[in-house]
């Protein structure tokens, strides 16, 4: 079921170099058709929003928000257990952002100068909560309680109407969050929607969220007119296991990231052939009891694989191969093991630290790098949500002791205009 590659071989750097590519091909027809989308919002605005849910989503509606009072509705249909599994999550990943807060702060140079460094929340940011065959309340509440940490005083919601409608959980998680500003518009229209503005919909300054092909292809092409939180790929995960962590738990962890998609991505690093043998038996008891075992039999055949490694040294090269959104080392010892890799989105240590809890409950962000961006990028955080604004108060003493620097580095470039307005403010005097 898995294929199994030596480290170091022929076979798996062609393996690696397949998984760092896949979903990063752009279709020009879709490109196209988005572009087509944003243009026709740009200039027609809610009557092209109208347009394009009626054609899409097959729903027609005058009204594009949804009012407080349906997400009421909604969120009284949520069984009250899980109700309350929201409320710990959420509780959780709040503890965790609040130690993400950034604060304003000064320093004194010396000669009357002080610096520093102004923090405030952006104006405003979109969230898109996609539809599809599932709904995803976890990255609605990791995507949002970031925002509201970090102060954003206007946080937008855009759902397809229909799924919004037909998915109850979300409207509850609304509810919890105190977001009422929502609107039943899906797909790229409402990307442009929240990049550009409408009649009904204001722009905003962020956007972050998931969705599909569409979707990630809009946020694509607006950004610069305004920020967005990144292009995922799809999602991935490799998990280093040695003899101290059942096989099943490996199985088990491999099965559950390639439910998400058929090209979801699982790998197992492990370090003997019998590992490999017993993983694969494990699979293959475990994967017809699942509802979506069509699709982790996609996932595992077209992006999953067993690397076999000599020793951790190899072990930790392998993973920092990939750059993992997440990384679960099942190994003796494993913070010991983590000193080693510099490119992970998230790190699960030990046997009973699996994604799922990761995913939904134990606070740090779900959001994470994916295709082999953790080399230089992080998860989402209250940071994402903020802007830096740089400090610089300069006395006449400290500007004529420097002046002379300052206008050496001026004229070096050829710009003779900042070394006047340095100049003349003692010229005068002089």
């Amino acid at each position: 079921m898995l294929p199994i590659y030596q480290w170091n071989s022929p076979e798996c750097a062609q393996f690696l170099s397949r998984i760092a590519h896949r979903g990063s091909e752009t279709d020009s027809i879709i490109e196209k058709q988005v572009l087509e989308i944003i243009a026709a919002v740009r200039s027609q605005g809610d009557s092209a929003l109208r347009e394009f849910t009626s054609r899409f989503d097959g729903t027609s509606r005058t009204e594009l928000r949804i009012s407080p009072e349906e997400i009421t509705r909604l969120a009284a249909r949520v069984d009250p257990d899980l109700r309350r599994a929201i409320q710990q999550a959420a509780r959780n990943i709040r503890d965790f952002h609040l130690r993400q807060k950034e604060s304003t702060w000064e320093f004194d140079a010396g000669l009357e100068v002080r610096l520093g460094q102004r923090i405030r929340p952006l104006n405003a940011v979109g969230l898109y909560v996609p539809g599809g065959t599932a709904a995803y309340p976890s990255t609605v509440l990791m995507n949002a309680i970031p925002a509201q940490i970090a102060g954003v005083p206007r946080l937008v919601i855009t759902t397809p109407y229909h799924q919004f409608q037909t998915n109850p959980v979300i409207a509850a998680v609304l509810e919890e969050l105190e977001l009422n500003e929502v609107y039943g518009v899906g797909g790229a229209q409402a990307i442009a929607a929240l990049a550009y503005g409408t009649e009904s919909i204001a722009r905003v300054d962020k956007i972050v969220g998931p969705g599909n092909i569409y979707v990630a292809t809009a946020k694509r092409q607006v950004f610069g007119a305004v920020d967005i939180d990144m292009i995922a790929g799809p999602s991935e995960v490799v998990i280093v296991a040695d003899s101290t962590t059942p096989l099943a738990f490996v199985a088990a962890d491999l099965m559950a990231q390639a439910e998400h998609d058929p090209d979801a991505c699982a790998i197992a690093v492990l370090f003997t052939p019998s590992q490999a043998g017993e993983l694969q038996r494990a699979l293959q008891y475990w994967i017809e009891k699942l509802s979506r075992r069509d699709i982790i039999l996609k996932s595992l055949i077209n992006f999953g694989g067993i690397i076999l490694v000599e020793n951790r040294d190899e072990a930790s090269a392998a993973v920092n191969a990939v750059a993992p959104e997440h990384l679960e080392l099942l190994l003796e010892d494993p913070e010991d093991f983590s000193i080693q890799i510099h490119s992970a989105g998230a790190i699960f240590f030990g046997p009973y630290s699996c994604e799922a809890v990761g995913d939904y409950f134990a606070g740090p962000n779900h959001v994470l790098p994916t295709s082999g961006t953790a080399r230089f990028a992080s998860p989402l955080g209250v940071y994402d949500f903020l802007k830096r604004t740089s400090l610089i108060h300069y006395s006449r003493e400290a500007l004529e002791k420097n002046r002379s620097a300052v206008e050496l580095l001026a004229r070096s470039e050829k710009l003779d205009a900042h070394a006047l307005s340095v100049r003349i403010r003692f010229e005068q005097s002089e």
